[in-house]
């Protein structure tokens, strides 16, 4: 493999500190913080000199997003590493650190989660949700939602049950589950992967999402003394709903 050549290193390197500033803008003040004008004064350079790396802030915003989110999926696989083989120990251990990932990395959960398009990074697909399942995050979700369908007989609704208005988004998006689905767990059978399953994976997703939300704004409609609590009979819940017991 050829070395990189001297003015590949500087640009690498110049990068990597155009990013780590951003990042630390972010944690330090919040996403609106993430200017060109800001790295480029913490940088000692002109702002101009940043468009020989980045075409735009969205395409600025975009890259520290993808590295935020790199950076939980990372965070979460290491202590999934220390767990049992287990669909559904796997997973809810993945929604107890994402909320608490959310809760002591506020700033960046705002950005990745909490940014709507044309506010904090207004590139195309700002918002990091269950449909950008082909990312990190995303697939450390779904390998283990996709162990706990193929090795668990759950209660799941009938096509049936599932709203006809919903029909045509959720066959759409269960061809994209079954692709990645196949991609991590290759034991996953395709006849476990129907319009009920597809629409309690979104539900599970958004009561999920929701409180963590509302959590991380302080937005929960009444005040809690003791918010695990809370957050754990959401989950055990969630798990009733599906025929489980919560690990």
């Amino acid at each position: 493999m050829d070395k990189p050549t001297r003015r590949g290193r500087e640009r690498a390197a110049t990068d990597q500190d155009i990013r780590r500033t951003a990042r630390k803008l972010l944690v330090e003040r919040g996403p609106e913080a993430v200017t060109l004008r800001a790295i480029a004064r913490e940088l000692g350079i002109t702002a101009p000199a940043l468009y020989r790396y980045y075409g735009s802030r969205d395409d600025l915003v975009e890259h520290l997003r993808l590295d935020v989110v790199a950076d939980l999926a990372a965070e979460l696989a290491e202590e999934l590493a220390g767990l049992p083989d287990d669909g559904a120990v796997q997973l809810f251990a993945i929604c107890r650190g994402f909320r608490r990932w959310a809760l002591t990395h506020t700033k960046e959960f705002t950005l990745v989660f909490a940014s709507p398009t044309g506010e904090v990074g207004s590139a195309a697909g700002s918002v990091a949700t269950l449909n950008r399942a082909n990312e990190p995050f995303g697939r450390i979700f779904l390998t283990a939602a996709g162990h706990l369908l193929a090795n668990f007989q759950l209660e799941l609704p009938p096509a049936d049950a599932v709203p006809t208005e919903l029909h045509d988004d959720l066959i759409a998006f269960k061809g994209e589950l079954m692709a990645l689905l196949g991609e991590s767990a290759s034991e996953f059978p395709p006849d476990k992967l129907d319009l009920g399953t597809t629409y309690v994976m979104i539900q599970f997703w958004a009561r999920l999402y929701g409180h963590v939300t509302l959590e991380v704004f302080g937005n929960y409609p009444i005040p809690m003394s003791k918010p695990d609590a809370v957050f754990d009979a959401l989950l055990a819940d969630l798990a009733r709903e599906i025929g489980l017991n919560m690990p």
